[in-house]
């Protein structure tokens, strides 16, 4: 059993991080995609409806379930972060790289997980482990967005932690299996904590609150692994639950409008991962054989074009240090491989034939015509005009084209170029070759997307789109604006609840972590050097209260991961 273990995709990845302290530093980097493409073999390399079980005390956890659905899910986290891997070779943070194997790491244990324990401490692992990513790019306003977002999580972990629980003690099973909308409280409450997730409106809004202030190779971690677990998890338990297709909807329009609005170029794309995930939400509404396996392609494909997305927009802010579009312009001349790269992302997520949003998006909106559900038909589409308007046209145009700002980027580190040209070379070989990808997804497939319907369909969409964005070209001018979403209402009462909470524990640890310098210290002090904690003199450095703290906000995070575990292992003694 444990050696059976070791070959489990997200031990893998938690045993990648646990060894990169150990690594070379010039070889940490490489160590993360290594890692990523080993987890990728371990989910090839065992057979499918494979099952390991573990025994705890008189409970049985089943750690690895693979079949066809998690075998896909699994395969595409294992490959974005090995792409992810390759755009952040550059990066010789190790809490960085660490953070981002134990985030693949928790996506991985929720895909392959059987049983719900095992699915929420993997899930809480995540939640963790991406708001260091957020909070490494070290910014106040990183700072602050990274405590939002942990907090929202472990909010959402705690409506799933106590849906299970009364889902267990009202006679179900802890295996996960589907759930019915027969009107459990239990079931409601998993389903708004997998919700919180998959960026549900109105829970929703951390998304674009926290993925436009995370690190530059971060925050492409972040737009793939989320809330496509939590659309996984969606897939697995919550199919033909008709409330998802009317939220599903709701949120491929949501999305669109707040993307229109926004300004910073990490924002747009943050709120079209809200819209294009409401493609897959409404998939799972319907709820067909055709309509889950169209929400499998599209996460498969949206992880691919929206990471590559991400891409492109990171290397604009790490070659210009700016992100808002009334910032930027002109900087076609200087980044025209980024430029193109970037439009293979755009052409995928507006659905142009050739590419993999056509094979992906088209099967939800066919599933659904399929269940003589036009009114969804036509706003899927009409969400696909504003899709191809905002990331396709406008944020394109001003970035790279419009008017030059006098910016002069400095050049982009070539592995990320390499890490953009392999995410955009997987978007166009699914797009020509979908067979690729459709013999994998879990129901076999009956659905060709190079009809002649669907390809006049989505030119028209693609080609009128363009002459309307053209004719209102002069007055598309970026505006410095801030977006009001519904995080306005939790932030009203964010400063109460850091005074309460937040404030106290940090003064907590501010004592406990003086009181652990004063004794390093005096063990360190016949040392000739020093280490880096105390000045020249041999005396401890000032702490600044208002200077950045990574071991602070890491501890807080820390300690609220332990509080969980310590409700998860009661709730093993308890029941």
């Amino acid at each position: 059993m444990p050696l059976e273990l070791l070959f489990h995709p997200a031990v893998v990845l938690v045993l990648g991080a646990l060894l990169l302290p150990f690594v070379p530093r010039s070889a940490r980097s490489t160590w993360v995609v290594a890692a990523s493409i080993l987890s990728l073999a371990a989910i090839w390399s065992t057979g499918l409806n494979t099952v390991l079980n573990v025994r705890i005390m008189d409970y049985e956890l089943t750690l690895l379930h693979l079949d066809r659905l998690s075998r896909v899910f699994g395969t595409i986290f294992a490959l974005i972060a090995a792409v992810a891997g390759i755009y952040a070779l550059h990066v010789r943070e190790p809490g960085q790289q660490c953070a981002a194997l134990l985030y693949a790491a928790g996506a991985q244990g929720v895909t392959f997980a059987g049983d719900y324990f095992t699915l929420f401490v993997s899930w809480e692992l995540m939640a963790v482990a991406s708001t260091f990513l957020v909070w490494a790019r070290r910014t106040p306003e990183a700072e602050k967005a990274g405590m939002r977002y942990l907090l929202v999580h472990i909010f959402g972990g705690g409506l799933l932690f106590v849906g299970i629980l009364l889902h267990f003690h009202s006679g179900g099973s802890l295996a996960i299996t589907r759930l019915y909308p027969d009107g459990a409280l239990s079931s409601y409450l998993i389903l708004a904590g997998v919700a919180l997730n998959a960026a549900v409106p109105p829970l929703h809004a951390w998304l674009a609150d926290a993925y436009p202030k995370a690190t530059v190779t971060g925050a492409v971690f972040m737009s793939a692994l989320t809330t496509k677990t939590a659309v996984y998890v969606l897939v697995r338990v919550f199919p033909e639950w008709e409330l998802l297709l009317y939220f599903g909807v709701m949120m491929t329009l949501y999305g669109v409008v707040f993307a229109i609005l926004a300004s910073d170029i990490r924002e747009i794309l943050a709120y079209h991962i809200v819209s294009q995930v409401g493609y897959m939400v409404a998939g799972v509404g319907i709820g067909t054989e055709m309509a889950l396996n169209g929400t499998t392609a599209h996460a498969y494909s949206h992880i691919l074009y929206k990471a590559l997305l991400f891409m492109g927009a990171g290397v604009v802010l790490q070659t210009t240090g700016k992100s808002r579009l009334t910032e930027l312009g002109g900087l076609a001349k200087a980044q025209p491989l980024a430029l193109w790269l970037y439009m293979v992302g755009a052409l995928s997520i507006a659905g142009a034939p050739l590419f993999n949003g056509f094979i992906s998006k088209g099967m939800v909106v066919a599933a659904a015509a399929e269940a003589h559900r036009d009114w969804a038909v036509l706003l899927l589409l009409l969400a696909s005009v504003g899709t191809f308007l905002s990331v396709g046209l406008k944020l394109p145009y001003l970035t790279w084209f419009g008017k030059d700002r006098g910016l002069r980027p400095k050049p982009a580190p070539g592995n990320m170029l390499v890490g953009m040209a392999v995410a955009a070379f997987l978007c166009v070989l699914y797009g020509v070759a979908p067979s690729l990808l459709y013999r994998i997804l879990p129901f076999s497939v009956d659905y060709n997307p190079f009809t002649a319907y669907h390809l006049v369909e989505a030119t028209q969409i693609l080609i009128f789109t363009f002459v309307g964005f053209w004719i209102v070209l002069e007055k598309m001018k970026a505006e410095a604006t801030i977006t009001l979403d519904t995080d306005w209402l939790y932030r009203r009462w964010a400063g109460a609840a850091r005074r309460l909470f937040v404030d106290r524990v940090e003064a907590f640890f501010d004592r406990v972590e003086a009181f652990a310098f004063q004794v390093v210290h005096g063990a360190s002090r016949y040392r000739e050097n020093p280490i880096a904690l105390f000045d020249r003199d041999g005396g401890l450095k000032p702490y600044d209260p208002d200077g950045y703290r990574p071991s602070m906000r890491l501890m807080i995070g820390l300690v609220l991961l332990s509080f969980v575990l310590l409700l998860s292992f009661g709730f093993i003694l308890w029941v």
